[in-house]
C-alpha cells in the first residue's frame, strides 16, 4: 500500500485536512477549527495527514501534542481519524506507527491517546493492532 504521511504547515494543508478532521469532531466548523489552531499550534499541537499513494487524497488525520509531565516527555494523540470510506484498510495503524516513531525521535517516554468511552471499535483497534494498553478513564466536567 502506497502512502505518504506529512506534518501540516500551511493554511491550504489545514483546509484540505479539515473534512476528515470533521468526521471525528462534527461540532467544529471551519472557522472554529482555524481559530483553535491559532492558539494550539504555538503550544505544541501538530496535525499530520496520511495521503493515499494512488490518488493523493487525505485519508487519515492525527492531532498530537508534545508535553512534559512528571511522568516524562510524552506525545499525546488528541485525534486520530481515518475517513469512513477506507477504515480497516491499515491507514490508522500506519499513522499510529508513524506517530510512535515520531515520538521516539522527539525523545518521548510515553505515547498516549485519548478516546471517547463509546468508541469500542477504536479501543479494540488500539489494544489489538497498536499494542496500547487501556490504563485509565479521563473524567471531564463541562464548564461552558
Amino acid at each position: 500500500m502506497m502512502m505518504r504521511i506529512e506534518e501540516l504547515t500551511t493554511e491550504a494543508d489545514f483546509r484540505e485536512a479539515f473534512p476528515v478532521f470533521k468526521e471525528l469532531r462534527p461540532y467544529v466548523d471551519e472557522a472554529r477549527f482555524f481559530e483553535r489552531l491559532k492558539v494550539m499550534l504555538p503550544r505544541g499541537y501538530r496535525l499530520f495527514t496520511l495521503r493515499d499513494g494512488i490518488d493523493n487524497c487525505v485519508v487519515a488525520v492525527a492531532g498530537v501534542e508534545l508535553t512534559e509531565t512528571m511522568r516524562g516527555r510524552q506525545l499525546h494523540v488528541h485525534e486520530l481519524i481515518t475517513t469512513e470510506t477506507v477504515r480497516s484498510k491499515g491507514y490508522g495503524a500506519a499513522m499510529m506507527h508513524y506517530l510512535e516513531q515520531y515520538a521516539r525521535s522527539q525523545e518521548c517516554d510515553i505515547l498516549e491517546l485519548s478516546s471517547n468511552v463509546t468508541r469500542e471499535d477504536a479501543h479494540r483497534f488500539y489494544e489489538s493492532k497498536i499494542g496500547m494498553m487501556r490504563t485509565s478513564y479521563l473524567f471531564r466536567k463541562q464548564l461552558r
